[in-house]
């Protein structure tokens, strides 16, 4: 790739399920589940072996468990997850200028100006992931192109443990092959939008003028589609913090219109956040709640900076809850939820303690005791009671 914008976007093959299987060598090859089979419970992620049967992440496990009975579930660790990432994303930042990490298992490089240091793109990437796989023990797939929006579907491309090298001047035909239904972001109730205005690839959206595009599927859906299609960055891949934040987001295979699906996924992101502060030794002032709509592709944020300090992920979960819930109606389709850790100051200590956080003191060393163990049955103990005060409240 000749001098001029370079992006990779890096993305950790099914990440969870392949840190088990790289310590559990008899899970290696079989189809593997992140999430307890129960009620309240959704998957985290699954193994390749297991998507052959249509589990995906998001989805109820019980849902998982019709699909794919003979699967193996797990509750997962997320201290060791954290951990995990944290010795990757290390590896990462020894080559990338500029790198944001979009969550746990995914981060954004802006590599422009290295090919002098470390040679052309794709033998960077090969470098990457050479080093990940000898050092850490998993794979990643890369996707290199001239913005992160293309970057992060020619991640996907050659999955797993592959890479998409998308040339300058050939964005517009890398969308045309890989076609609508996986142009990132759009999702199952954008494509029936669409299907309704009988538009069904990306050459049929690049007829219609912006202002034409608007008036049939809306402001922001038809702003959206305009650029993507042409192979531009419609910029909706994240927002820059002005200071350093924490933050993770995931986009759903299907809109997700269901208050405990969302939940569920709340609480295992405020797990993810706390885990990686204590990596960071760092705490927050405040927690927001990022929400993409599917059926018109609206995006909010909302944040909320409490009186009391943020110690624990009971915290963080209750603040997420009560802000999805400001925002969010029964029944509306959520396609991405991102939360994140703002405000973010060094230390293990409060910087304006609480009379009434005595219990909330307490908490957080639990979370710090099993974030240094990797207490797998107490994390699901506190992952189940946290649960249960949320069906209490609902």
């Amino acid at each position: 790739m000749p001098d001029g914008k370079v992006f990779f976007h890096v993305d950790l093959d099914a990440f969870f399920a392949s840190v088990e299987q790289r310590d559990h060598p008899e899970y290696r090859g079989k189809p593997l589940i992140i999430g307890m089979v129960g009620p309240r419970s959704v998957v985290s992620t699954c193994s390749y072996e297991a998507r052959v049967f249509g589990v995906h992440s998001a989805m109820p496990t019980l849902q998982a468990y019709r699909l794919c009975p003979n699967g193996i579930y797990i509750p997962g660790d997320m201290h060791l997850y954290s951990r995990v990432s944290k010795q990757v994303m290390g590896i990462l930042r020894e080559y990338a200028p500029e790198m944001h990490q979009v969550s746990i298992d995914e981060a954004s490089l802006d590599m422009t100006g290295t090919r002098r240091l470390f040679g052309p793109a794709k033998q960077l990437a090969m470098t990457m992931k050479r080093r990940v796989k000898e050092e850490v023990g998993i794979t990643m797939s890369i996707g290199i192109a001239t913005s992160p929006f293309i970057a992060k579907m020619a991640s996907d491309y050659n999955k797993p443990d592959g890479i998409c090298l998308v040339s300058p001047g050939k964005e517009q035909v890398f969308i045309d092959a890989i076609g609508l239904k996986k142009l990132w972001g759009l999702g199952k109730s954008g494509m029936k939008v669409l299907e309704a205005h009988r538009i069904q690839t990306p050459a049929q959206v690049r007829s219609y003028e912006l202002a034409q595009l608007q008036r049939m599927i809306g402001n922001s859906f038809g702003q959206f589609l305009y650029q993507a299609c042409r192979g531009q960055d419609p910029g909706i891949m994240y927002q820059k913090s002005k200071t350093h934040s924490i933050s993770t987001e995931t986009t759903f295979i299907e809109d997700i219109v269901d208050e405990q699906t969302l939940c569920q996924i709340l609480l295992g992101m405020s797990s993810e956040l706390m885990a990686r502060s204590f990596d960071e030794g760092v705490m927050a002032r405040t927690v927001g709640l990022k929400l993409r709509w599917g059926a018109d592709f609206r995006t909010i944020t909302v944040q909320d900076t409490p009186d009391d300090p943020i110690l624990n992920a009971d915290q963080i979960y209750a603040m997420a809850r009560k802000l999805l819930l400001s925002k969010w109606k029964s029944g509306q389709g959520i396609r991405l939820i991102g939360l994140g850790l703002y405000q973010l100051y060094k230390g293990d200590a409060p910087m304006q303690d609480s009379l009434f956080s005595e219990n909330e003191h307490r908490k957080r060393k639990l979370d710090q005791v099993i974030h240094s163990l990797g207490a797998k049955g107490v994390t699901m103990m506190k992952a189940s009671e946290l649960a249960s005060k949320d069906g209490q409240n609902t």
